[in-house]
Protein backbone atom coordinates (compact mmCIF):
# COMPACT_ATOMS: atom_id res chain seq x y z
CA UNK A 1 0.00 0.00 0.00
CA UNK A 2 1.39 3.40 -1.27
CA UNK A 3 1.93 5.85 1.55
CA UNK A 4 0.04 9.25 1.30
CA UNK A 5 2.12 11.63 0.05
CA UNK A 6 1.05 15.14 -1.09
CA UNK A 7 1.95 18.68 -2.62
CA UNK A 8 0.96 21.88 -3.58
CA UNK A 9 2.02 23.65 -6.99
CA UNK A 10 1.85 27.46 -5.67
CA UNK A 11 1.37 28.25 -9.62
CA UNK A 12 -1.54 26.75 -9.95
CA UNK A 13 -2.91 26.76 -6.49
CA UNK A 14 -3.52 22.42 -6.83
CA UNK A 15 -2.89 20.72 -3.96
CA UNK A 16 -1.95 17.09 -5.35
CA UNK A 17 -2.72 13.92 -3.36
CA UNK A 18 -1.70 10.40 -3.77
CA UNK A 19 -1.34 7.18 -1.79
CA UNK A 20 -3.22 6.20 1.04
CA UNK A 21 -4.52 8.66 3.03
CA UNK A 22 -6.06 7.56 6.42
CA UNK A 23 -5.84 8.64 9.74
CA UNK A 24 -1.93 8.15 10.05
CA UNK A 25 -1.25 10.70 7.29
CA UNK A 26 -1.38 13.30 8.70
CA UNK A 27 2.14 14.19 8.74
CA UNK A 28 1.96 13.99 4.95
CA UNK A 29 0.36 17.05 4.64
CA UNK A 30 2.35 20.09 3.76
CA UNK A 31 2.32 23.46 5.22
CA UNK A 32 -0.48 26.21 3.33
CA UNK A 33 -0.21 29.07 6.02
CA UNK A 34 -1.78 32.18 3.97
CA UNK A 35 -2.03 29.66 0.71
CA UNK A 36 -5.12 29.59 -1.06
CA UNK A 37 -6.02 26.46 -2.68
CA UNK A 38 -7.68 26.32 -5.43
CA UNK A 39 -7.92 22.56 -7.22
CA UNK A 40 -7.81 19.48 -5.42
CA UNK A 41 -6.52 16.80 -7.30
CA UNK A 42 -6.50 13.10 -5.95
CA UNK A 43 -6.14 11.18 -9.39
CA UNK A 44 -3.07 9.35 -7.54
CA UNK A 45 -5.37 8.61 -4.69
CA UNK A 46 -5.48 4.66 -4.31
CA UNK A 47 -7.58 5.16 -0.73
CA UNK A 48 -9.47 7.07 1.40
CA UNK A 49 -11.91 6.68 4.57
CA UNK A 50 -13.00 9.64 6.38
CA UNK A 51 -9.87 10.85 8.61
CA UNK A 52 -8.18 11.13 4.79
CA UNK A 53 -10.92 13.43 3.89
CA UNK A 54 -10.85 15.69 6.35
CA UNK A 55 -7.53 15.65 6.69
CA UNK A 56 -7.06 17.17 3.07
CA UNK A 57 -10.73 19.36 3.24
CA UNK A 58 -8.92 20.93 7.07
CA UNK A 59 -6.36 21.70 4.46
CA UNK A 60 -7.21 23.11 1.28
CA UNK A 61 -10.30 24.72 3.17
CA UNK A 62 -9.18 26.39 6.61
CA UNK A 63 -12.20 27.67 7.76
CA UNK A 64 -15.91 26.05 7.22
CA UNK A 65 -16.85 30.18 5.46
CA UNK A 66 -14.06 29.23 2.69
CA UNK A 67 -15.14 28.01 -0.95
CA UNK A 68 -14.85 24.66 -1.13
CA UNK A 69 -11.59 23.44 -3.60
CA UNK A 70 -12.60 21.68 -7.21
CA UNK A 71 -12.14 17.92 -6.78
CA UNK A 72 -10.40 16.65 -9.53
CA UNK A 73 -9.03 13.10 -10.68
CA UNK A 74 -11.02 11.39 -7.46
CA UNK A 75 -12.71 7.99 -8.21
CA UNK A 76 -16.60 8.30 -7.90
CA UNK A 77 -16.35 6.51 -4.05
CA UNK A 78 -13.69 9.19 -3.06
CA UNK A 79 -15.80 11.71 -4.47
CA UNK A 80 -19.08 10.58 -2.49
CA UNK A 81 -16.56 10.18 0.83
CA UNK A 82 -15.83 13.96 0.24
CA UNK A 83 -19.03 15.12 -0.04
CA UNK A 84 -20.53 13.31 2.85
CA UNK A 85 -17.62 14.47 5.21
CA UNK A 86 -17.94 18.31 3.92
CA UNK A 87 -22.13 17.94 5.00
CA UNK A 88 -21.02 16.97 8.29
CA UNK A 89 -18.57 19.13 9.10
CA UNK A 90 -20.44 22.35 7.90
CA UNK A 91 -22.88 20.83 10.36
CA UNK A 92 -20.49 20.62 13.07
CA UNK A 93 -18.43 24.08 12.28
CA UNK A 94 -21.72 26.07 11.89
CA UNK A 95 -22.68 28.49 15.27
CA UNK A 96 -25.77 29.90 15.12
CA UNK A 97 -25.55 33.54 15.47
CA UNK A 98 -26.19 34.68 19.28
CA UNK A 99 -30.19 36.27 19.73
CA UNK A 100 -30.41 39.11 22.33
CA UNK A 101 -33.41 38.53 23.62
CA UNK A 102 -35.75 41.25 25.01
CA UNK A 103 -37.45 41.86 28.29
CA UNK A 104 -40.64 40.52 27.35
CA UNK A 105 -38.91 37.64 26.13
CA UNK A 106 -37.12 36.82 29.68
CA UNK A 107 -40.10 37.81 31.62
CA UNK A 108 -42.25 35.13 29.33
CA UNK A 109 -39.21 32.81 29.59
CA UNK A 110 -38.71 32.80 33.59
CA UNK A 111 -42.50 32.93 33.73
CA UNK A 112 -42.57 29.51 32.07
CA UNK A 113 -40.01 28.23 34.66
CA UNK A 114 -41.85 29.55 37.48
CA UNK A 115 -44.93 27.46 36.41
CA UNK A 116 -42.93 24.32 35.92
CA UNK A 117 -42.09 24.44 39.32
CA UNK A 118 -45.44 25.15 40.30
CA UNK A 119 -46.95 22.34 38.24
CA UNK A 120 -44.40 19.86 39.64
CA UNK A 121 -44.95 20.96 43.02
CA UNK A 122 -48.78 20.17 42.99
CA UNK A 123 -48.07 17.10 41.01
CA UNK A 124 -45.30 16.05 43.91
CA UNK A 125 -48.08 17.17 46.46
CA UNK A 126 -50.68 14.54 45.15
CA UNK A 127 -48.49 11.77 44.65
CA UNK A 128 -47.48 12.69 48.51
CA UNK A 129 -51.01 12.47 49.57
CA UNK A 130 -52.05 9.48 47.62
CA UNK A 131 -49.05 7.53 49.91
CA UNK A 132 -49.78 8.99 53.18
CA UNK A 133 -53.60 7.91 52.65
CA UNK A 134 -51.94 4.34 51.55
CA UNK A 135 -49.57 4.72 55.09
CA UNK A 136 -52.30 5.96 57.14
CA UNK A 137 -54.12 2.27 58.07
CA UNK A 138 -50.37 0.66 58.59
CA UNK A 139 -48.55 2.22 61.28
CA UNK A 140 -45.99 -0.25 61.15
CA UNK A 141 -44.79 1.35 58.01
CA UNK A 142 -43.83 4.59 59.02
CA UNK A 143 -39.74 4.92 59.33
CA UNK A 144 -39.25 5.70 62.99
CA UNK A 145 -35.89 5.12 63.20
CA UNK A 146 -35.30 7.31 60.09
CA UNK A 147 -37.53 10.11 61.53
CA UNK A 148 -35.65 10.14 64.71
CA UNK A 149 -32.15 10.76 62.72
CA UNK A 150 -33.51 13.49 60.78
CA UNK A 151 -35.32 15.15 63.86
CA UNK A 152 -31.80 14.98 65.44
CA UNK A 153 -29.99 16.21 62.18
CA UNK A 154 -32.42 19.06 61.84
CA UNK A 155 -33.69 20.22 65.22
CA UNK A 156 -30.34 19.16 67.30
CA UNK A 157 -27.85 20.35 64.60
CA UNK A 158 -29.39 23.73 64.33
CA UNK A 159 -30.21 24.73 67.43
CA UNK A 160 -26.28 26.75 68.20
CA UNK A 161 -26.46 28.59 64.60
CA UNK A 162 -30.57 29.66 65.92
CA UNK A 163 -29.49 30.81 69.03
CA UNK A 164 -26.25 32.68 68.05
CA UNK A 165 -27.75 34.16 65.21
CA UNK A 166 -31.40 35.08 67.11
CA UNK A 167 -29.20 36.85 70.07
CA UNK A 168 -26.84 39.01 67.86
CA UNK A 169 -30.15 40.24 65.89
CA UNK A 170 -31.96 41.18 69.15
CA UNK A 171 -28.98 42.61 70.21
CA UNK A 172 -28.69 44.86 66.90
CA UNK A 173 -32.88 45.25 66.99
CA UNK A 174 -32.66 46.87 70.45
CA UNK A 175 -29.76 48.69 70.30
CA UNK A 176 -31.17 50.89 67.07
CA UNK A 177 -35.06 50.71 68.41
CA UNK A 178 -33.08 52.04 71.87
CA UNK A 179 -31.32 54.83 70.07
CA UNK A 180 -34.43 56.31 69.13
CA UNK A 181 -36.44 55.71 72.06
CA UNK A 182 -34.19 57.76 74.05
CA UNK A 183 -34.38 61.30 72.42
CA UNK A 184 -38.49 60.77 73.75
CA UNK A 185 -37.82 59.26 76.98
CA UNK A 186 -39.37 56.22 76.15
CA UNK A 187 -36.99 53.76 77.43
CA UNK A 188 -39.09 50.88 78.59
CA UNK A 189 -41.17 50.77 75.53
CA UNK A 190 -37.96 49.14 73.45
CA UNK A 191 -39.28 46.08 75.11
CA UNK A 192 -42.70 46.12 73.40
CA UNK A 193 -41.35 47.03 70.30
CA UNK A 194 -38.31 44.50 70.43
CA UNK A 195 -41.39 41.64 71.33
CA UNK A 196 -43.43 42.36 68.64
CA UNK A 197 -40.70 42.45 66.32
CA UNK A 198 -38.61 39.08 67.86
CA UNK A 199 -41.85 37.25 68.21
CA UNK A 200 -43.74 37.83 65.08
CA UNK A 201 -42.09 38.58 62.56
CA UNK A 202 -37.73 37.97 62.77
CA UNK A 203 -37.92 34.82 64.78
CA UNK A 204 -40.06 32.87 62.02
CA UNK A 205 -38.41 34.41 59.19
CA UNK A 206 -34.56 34.44 60.15
CA UNK A 207 -35.04 30.79 61.55
CA UNK A 208 -36.65 29.54 58.30
CA UNK A 209 -34.23 30.94 56.12
CA UNK A 210 -31.61 29.14 57.94
CA UNK A 211 -33.52 26.45 57.62
CA UNK A 212 -33.94 26.33 54.25
CA UNK A 213 -30.25 27.08 53.59
CA UNK A 214 -29.08 24.28 55.38
CA UNK A 215 -31.23 21.37 56.35
CA UNK A 216 -33.21 22.15 52.74
CA UNK A 217 -30.60 22.46 50.39
CA UNK A 218 -29.10 19.22 52.89
CA UNK A 219 -32.36 16.95 51.85
CA UNK A 220 -31.98 17.61 48.35
CA UNK A 221 -28.37 16.99 47.68
CA UNK A 222 -29.13 14.15 49.90
CA UNK A 223 -31.78 12.27 47.74
CA UNK A 224 -30.09 13.76 44.77
CA UNK A 225 -26.92 11.91 45.70
CA UNK A 226 -28.71 8.68 46.55
CA UNK A 227 -30.54 8.96 42.83
CA UNK A 228 -27.16 9.34 41.04
CA UNK A 229 -25.60 6.29 42.57
CA UNK A 230 -29.35 4.49 41.76
CA UNK A 231 -29.59 3.85 45.64
CA UNK A 232 -33.81 5.06 44.80
CA UNK A 233 -33.75 2.66 42.24
CA UNK A 234 -32.67 -0.23 44.33
CA UNK A 235 -35.27 0.99 46.99
CA UNK A 236 -38.37 0.71 44.28
CA UNK A 237 -36.80 -2.55 43.55
CA UNK A 238 -37.49 -3.76 47.04
CA UNK A 239 -41.01 -3.04 47.02
CA UNK A 240 -40.46 0.24 48.98
CA UNK A 241 -41.44 3.51 48.31
CA UNK A 242 -39.31 5.80 47.71
CA UNK A 243 -41.58 8.40 48.83
CA UNK A 244 -42.55 6.86 52.46
CA UNK A 245 -38.66 6.01 52.83
CA UNK A 246 -37.06 9.18 52.43
CA UNK A 247 -39.64 12.38 51.96
CA UNK A 248 -42.08 11.79 54.79
CA UNK A 249 -39.83 10.91 57.19
CA UNK A 250 -37.59 14.04 56.51
CA UNK A 251 -41.24 16.17 56.01
CA UNK A 252 -42.44 15.29 59.48
CA UNK A 253 -38.93 15.95 60.90
CA UNK A 254 -39.15 19.55 59.35
CA UNK A 255 -42.91 20.26 61.30
CA UNK A 256 -41.79 19.70 64.62
CA UNK A 257 -38.26 20.79 64.49
CA UNK A 258 -38.93 24.36 63.03
CA UNK A 259 -41.52 25.55 65.46
CA UNK A 260 -39.07 24.55 68.47
CA UNK A 261 -36.40 26.30 66.50
CA UNK A 262 -38.50 29.66 66.37
CA UNK A 263 -39.43 29.01 70.17
CA UNK A 264 -35.70 28.50 70.97
CA UNK A 265 -35.53 31.53 68.67
CA UNK A 266 -37.15 33.93 70.14
CA UNK A 267 -35.78 32.90 73.50
CA UNK A 268 -32.39 34.04 72.70
CA UNK A 269 -33.63 37.29 70.56
CA UNK A 270 -35.33 38.44 73.85
CA UNK A 271 -32.07 37.46 75.87
CA UNK A 272 -29.78 39.75 73.27
CA UNK A 273 -32.33 42.51 73.77
CA UNK A 274 -32.38 42.01 77.78
CA UNK A 275 -28.67 42.44 77.79
CA UNK A 276 -28.71 45.88 75.78
CA UNK A 277 -31.48 47.37 77.31
CA UNK A 278 -29.47 47.00 80.60
CA UNK A 279 -26.11 48.23 79.29
CA UNK A 280 -27.73 50.99 77.35
CA UNK A 281 -30.90 51.84 79.01
CA UNK A 282 -30.29 51.04 82.46
CA UNK A 283 -32.83 49.03 82.23
CA UNK A 284 -32.42 46.14 84.77
CA UNK A 285 -33.37 42.26 84.17
CA UNK A 286 -36.15 42.37 86.92
CA UNK A 287 -37.75 45.47 85.34
CA UNK A 288 -37.49 43.80 81.60
CA UNK A 289 -39.02 40.71 82.45
CA UNK A 290 -41.68 42.39 84.32
CA UNK A 291 -42.62 44.60 81.38
CA UNK A 292 -42.76 41.65 79.14
CA UNK A 293 -45.24 39.31 81.69
CA UNK A 294 -47.67 42.93 81.58
CA UNK A 295 -47.51 43.56 77.68
CA UNK A 296 -46.73 40.12 75.79
CA UNK A 297 -49.75 38.75 74.76
CA UNK A 298 -50.21 35.19 73.94
CA UNK A 299 -51.55 35.81 70.47
CA UNK A 300 -47.67 37.35 69.49
CA UNK A 301 -46.42 33.91 70.58
CA UNK A 302 -49.14 31.85 68.67
CA UNK A 303 -48.38 34.24 65.14
CA UNK A 304 -44.87 33.53 64.76
CA UNK A 305 -45.41 29.95 65.95
CA UNK A 306 -48.28 29.75 63.65
CA UNK A 307 -46.23 30.39 60.99
CA UNK A 308 -43.33 27.76 61.26
CA UNK A 309 -45.15 24.82 60.09
CA UNK A 310 -45.85 26.19 57.13
CA UNK A 311 -42.61 27.21 56.32
CA UNK A 312 -41.75 24.16 57.04
CA UNK A 313 -44.44 22.46 55.33
CA UNK A 314 -43.11 24.30 51.79
CA UNK A 315 -39.63 23.41 52.35
CA UNK A 316 -39.45 20.01 53.08
CA UNK A 317 -41.74 19.59 49.73
CA UNK A 318 -39.50 21.94 47.45
CA UNK A 319 -36.00 20.52 48.92
CA UNK A 320 -37.39 16.71 48.32
CA UNK A 321 -39.20 17.26 45.11
CA UNK A 322 -35.76 18.83 43.45
CA UNK A 323 -33.61 16.23 44.84
CA UNK A 324 -36.10 13.37 43.38
CA UNK A 325 -36.08 15.58 40.25
CA UNK A 326 -32.07 15.74 39.99
CA UNK A 327 -30.81 13.99 36.72
CA UNK A 328 -28.00 11.07 36.85
CA UNK A 329 -25.18 13.57 36.93
CA UNK A 330 -22.90 15.32 39.01
CA UNK A 331 -23.98 19.08 38.10
CA UNK A 332 -27.63 18.12 38.46
CA UNK A 333 -26.74 17.84 41.92
CA UNK A 334 -25.29 20.93 42.38
CA UNK A 335 -28.11 22.72 40.29
CA UNK A 336 -31.13 21.77 41.68
CA UNK A 337 -29.81 22.12 45.68
CA UNK A 338 -28.99 25.88 44.76
CA UNK A 339 -32.32 25.65 43.06
CA UNK A 340 -34.27 24.35 46.61
CA UNK A 341 -32.51 27.29 48.56
CA UNK A 342 -33.42 29.93 46.04
CA UNK A 343 -37.32 28.40 45.88
CA UNK A 344 -37.68 28.20 49.42
CA UNK A 345 -36.17 31.66 49.97
CA UNK A 346 -39.01 32.90 47.74
CA UNK A 347 -41.66 30.99 49.41
CA UNK A 348 -41.27 32.40 52.71
CA UNK A 349 -40.87 36.02 51.37
CA UNK A 350 -44.52 35.76 49.76
CA UNK A 351 -46.21 33.15 52.63
CA UNK A 352 -44.83 36.08 55.04
CA UNK A 353 -45.88 38.39 52.97
CA UNK A 354 -49.27 37.10 53.10
CA UNK A 355 -49.37 36.70 56.53
CA UNK A 356 -48.84 39.79 57.59
CA UNK A 357 -51.90 40.81 54.91
CA UNK A 358 -54.14 38.71 56.47
CA UNK A 359 -53.54 39.24 59.85
CA UNK A 360 -54.19 42.68 59.71
CA UNK A 361 -56.98 42.09 57.69
CA UNK A 362 -58.55 40.33 60.11
CA UNK A 363 -56.98 41.85 63.40
CA UNK A 364 -54.50 39.33 64.71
Amino acid sequence: MTAASAHFDEAQGVLIASGAWQADAASALPKLAGKSVRILDGAGVTRLDTNGAWLLLAVARPQASDPMPELRGFQPRHLAMFKLVAQHSAATTAHPEPRSEGMLALIGRGSLVMGGHVVGLLDFVGRLAIELMALLPRPERWRWREFGAQVRTVFVGAIPIVIGMLFLLGVVFAYLLGDQAQQYGANIFVVDGLLLAILREISPVIVAVLVAGRTGAAITAQIGTMKVTEEIDAIATLGLSPLAVLVIPRILALLLALPLLVFIGDIAGMAGGMLVTQQQLGISYSMFMDRVVDVLDLKTLLVGLGKAPVFAMFIALIACRMGLSVSRDARSVGAHTTSTVVQSLVAIIILNAIFAVMFVKFGI
